[in-house]
């Protein structure tokens, strides 16, 4: 059997780029509350493509918790060692870590990091303020998903997904290859999210890019379809690609899941 692709070659990433980000609240900023924001990256991601958002948020007073996930940041053969549960657990310890020192929490994702936080709102809503996701995975119309079970125990990864950036000269530095094994325990993760998304009852706010070449309209169908929250709202992107958070859309980004993150965190008192 002829292997076309086995992988690009696994330069290790800078440090400096993928580190993750902790910082306390200043209540003086927010009212007189400590309020904490989980930032999470997304699949073959690091946290390169969420901190101007993670600093937007820190220089607003929030605390910050942006963890990098297992498996990410290093070689993209690492990601083959891990599954989607260690991913959500990952985001459960950053999430206590908040809850313990905050008096409120929301969490704001990317692609699979925006499917990492509406676990999190279907596990633990209750504790919970609201959550942002920007261009979040559930779903695919990929046909080729239903042949990673297979595929995986063959071939180690395939063509990576990485900067799809409208904005010229913008660079996410994720991998440049897709781990199947990776790929294909996230894509069963999703099929079990995609079961328990009615009961994500919290606030939702919703980014989605008009033009997407990673998340397709599927996954935008079923958090229509099946999120429970009577506080959902789906705004469309017009200028930016999937990486939003690094896109000429990125500061409208910022800005309203700010005045968001206000709000919901305001009803809570």
């Amino acid at each position: 059997m002829k292997i076309p692709f086995r992988g690009a070659p696994a330069a290790p990433l800078d440090p400096a780029l993928v580190a993750p980000m902790s910082t306390a609240a200043d209540p003086a900023r927010t009212g007189g509350r400590r309020i904490g924001v989980l930032v999470q990256h997304g699949f073959t991601g690091n946290p390169a493509s969420m901190r101007p958002w993670a600093q937007d948020l820190a220089g607003r007073g929030y605390a910050v918790e942006m963890p990098l996930l297992p498996g990410h940041g290093t070689r993209w053969q690492d990601c083959n060692q891990v599954t989607w549960g260690d991913w959500v657990a990952t985001v459960d310890g950053a999430f206590d870590k908040l809850a313990a020192e905050n008096d409120a929490v929301v969490a704001v994702g990317l692609s699979m990091g925006g499917a990492l936080c509406l676990r999190l709102a279907a596990d633990r809503g209750d504790e919970l303020a609201g959550i942002v996701v920007v261009n979040a995975a559930v779903d695919t119309l990929r046909k080729d998903v239903k042949l990673l079970p297979a595929l995986k125990r063959v071939v180690p990864g395939m063509p990576g997904i990485a900067n799809d950036i409208k904005k010229p000269g913008a660079d996410e530095h994720g991998y440049p290859t897709t781990p199947l094994k990776a790929a294909a325990s996230m894509f069963a993760g999703y099929a079990e999210l995609r079961r328990d998304l009615p009961r994500v009852t919290i606030p939702v706010l919703f980014f989605r890019s008009a033009e997407d070449h990673v998340v397709d309209i599927s996954s935008s169908r079923a958090l229509n379809a099946r999120l429970s929250s009577k506080d959902f709202e789906e705004r469309v992107l017009q200028n930016s690609y999937h990486v939003a958070t690094l896109d000429h859309d990125a500061p409208r980004i910022f800005a309203e899941s700010a005045e968001f993150i206000e709000r919901v965190t305001a009803a809570r008192d």
